[in-house]
């Protein structure tokens, strides 16, 4: 079959179809830096308190910006310098940091079935930038029921977004840090948790998600206590643990009531 002849008005459509390409990945990368921009501004204040506390606790500010730069995981860093002005050894700051890094595999799951579609270099990207505040917008993205093939360019504009941002907030703190002695007692890191309270609560849509919430909450006041921060992994697990037997809990009763009317 003779191939079609590339006359001018084919290559005017070919380049009006790229346009259009590229058009739907730049709203789709700008949306997604929008719609994390209230996360954003919510994080400011804990990368100034990270660069801040990193300094006051001894860390150079090469290995303060190395560490947000290669690790970017803000409670993974925070309680990462933590365990190491307290003297704690290696192996456990790295299991500890680990343990508290495992919320993304399940955020990574809750993506992947959206997403493996993609080049490995594109999940690699996406992966290491993926953060609570990123997952919260681009899960819901996903969720929209219009068919667009560039929603994983939302997702890099959220996290492209917070990425910057947390390097620079980092870098603020280092010199902020070297000035303000004191600027982590200002109750700054206030900030971060409004935030969370915000990624979290739209997700409570159902009883089992609100006992998760509930349960994990009630847990860690009564568990701030115990040393190198066990007690976020107490709850967390506990939490975790109440919204799946609510869960299941729930389909069973469904299942018992389906067949009491089937009868």
């Amino acid at each position: 079959m003779p191939e079609e002849p590339c006359t001018p008005e084919l290559s005017r459509r070919s380049r009006s179809a790229q346009l259009l390409t590229a058009a739907s990945r730049k709203s789709e990368f700008l949306r997604g830096s929008k719609d994390t921009f209230p996360l954003v501004v919510g994080a400011v204040p804990f990368g100034i308190i990270f660069g801040a506390v990193a300094i006051t606790t001894g860390f150079s500010a090469w290995g303060t910006l190395g560490m947000s730069v290669f690790v970017f995981a803000g409670s993974a860093q925070f309680i990462a310098i933590g365990l190491v002005a307290q003297g704690v050894a290696l192996g456990f700051i790295v299991l500890t940091t680990f343990a508290v890094n495992l919320r993304h595999a399940l955020y990574a799951a809750s993506l992947g079935i959206y997403m493996r579609h993609l080049p490995q270099r594109w999940l690699a990207l996406l992966g290491f930038w993926l953060t609570d505040e990123t997952y919260a917008v681009v899960i819901r993205r996903y969720l929209e029921s219009d068919d667009s093939p560039y929603k994983h360019w939302y997702c890099l504009g959220s996290a492209a977004f917070m990425y910057c941002n947390w390097q620079l907030c980092t870098l603020i703190g280092i010199v902020m840090g070297r000035r303000l002695r004191d600027l982590p007692d200002l109750g700054l890191d206030y900030a971060m948790v409004i935030t969370f309270i915000g990624i979290v609560v739209p997700f409570i849509i159902n009883r089992p998600m609100l006992l998760c919430a509930v349960v994990s909450g009630t847990v860690s006041m009564f568990t701030t206590d115990v040393p190198n921060k066990m007690g976020l992994m107490v709850a967390a697990v506990c939490g975790i643990a109440a919204g799946m037997i609510a869960e299941w809990w729930s389909q069973k009763t469904r299942q018992g009531n389906s067949e009491v009317d089937r009868k």
